[in-house]
């Protein structure tokens, strides 16, 4: 049975408010435009026909198998991603190793990949607006401002709480903003000292450790904190400021998917388009459990400074 006039104009009223990716595309570029990317970062379109129909998103930090699985079997259109999967060169995308593997199931499902990395950590709106916001911290500004674009855009944050904490205070409001994972926040610093000014930058952040305490900051707050940038910083800080907080790479930068999700979704519904917007649900922190110091320090171990020293 043919469909009456009225059923067919119906279903091309339906059509044409579901986008191509290049219209999504078109979208995502005001929301973190290209032009804010480190010069040494891979964002953009990984995979996907840009005349291709998007009916269904998802966010995530990480390319990772769980993600891109679970992206391909629930019908995602458009897999939106944090990190890069193809962050350097390659010579191969062949099925048996993994990456290639990831790039065979995402076009095999008719699924593209978007990486917005760099240009999402500095965009306003971006990675480090939103941790900042979570934290409580306000009249933020970017710890390196971007080349190219707004004076409120750029790398990491600093800017003020409104009532001074004690550093304790706000590395358990840290802990209770991110997203629960095995490493947990390492700090270092006075438990008891008072901060005001915050410095902060999503993901790995080492490279600011000089900026922050140029800046003022009384703690920067950051991932991935290795032990000679660490160790260095403390013993160049003067009155050992900043105090540094150490958290989770995922954790740290996960906080930005909703907000993104709703951004995207917000900014796609004002143009007429119909798309579902979610959020991965699934934990790609690689870390799996923790051991801590016990209260009690073994035999031949004593602590000095609240720090275990071998004896």
């Amino acid at each position: 049975m043919s469909p009456s006039p009225a059923q067919h104009a119906d279903e091309t009223t339906t059509e044409s408010q579901v986008p191509t990716l290049q219209e999504v595309l078109d979208t995502t570029e005001e929301l973190w435009p290209r032009s804010l990317a480190e010069n040494w970062d891979a964002v953009g379109l990984v995979t996907g026909r840009r005349d291709a129909l998007v009916r269904r998103i998802q966010f995530a930090v990480d390319p990772v198998r769980p993600v891109i699985e679970e992206a391909a079997s629930s019908g995602t259109d458009l897999l939106i991603t944090h990190h890069p999967l193809l962050l350097r060169g390659v010579t191969s995308v062949e099925a048996g190793q993994f990456k290639g593997e990831m790039v065979h199931r995402l076009i095999e499902s008719g699924c593209a990949l978007l990486t917005a990395h760099t240009n999402g950590d500095s965009a306003i709106g971006g990675v480090n607006d939103v941790l900042a916001g979570a934290l409580g911290i306000e009249d933020t500004m970017p710890l390196a401002p971007a080349q190219e674009g707004l004076s409120t855009e750029g790398l990491g944050r600093i800017g003020t709480l409104p009532e001074p904490l004690t550093l304790g205070e706000f590395a358990a409001r840290v802990f209770s903003v991110l997203p629960s994972v095995a490493g947990g926040v390492r700090v270092a610093g006075d438990r008891d000292g008072l901060i005001q000014r915050v410095a902060l930058c999503g993901g790995a952040g080492d490279s600011l450790l000089g900026t922050a305490a140029d800046a003022g900051a009384d703690v920067f707050l950051t991932a991935d904190l290795r032990h000679h940038p660490a160790s260095d910083a403390r013993e160049a800080a003067e009155e050992e400021r900043p105090y540094l907080i150490d958290v989770s790479h995922f954790a740290s930068e996960w906080l930005w998917l909703p907000t993104a999700a709703q951004a995207l979704h917000q900014a796609l519904t004002d143009r007429g388009y119909d798309v579902e917007v979610a959020v991965s649900g699934i934990n790609t922190d690689p870390w799996d459990f923790v051991l801590t110091p016990a209260t009690e320090p073994p035999a031949g171990l004593a602590v000095r400074d609240s720090r275990p020293v071998l004896t």
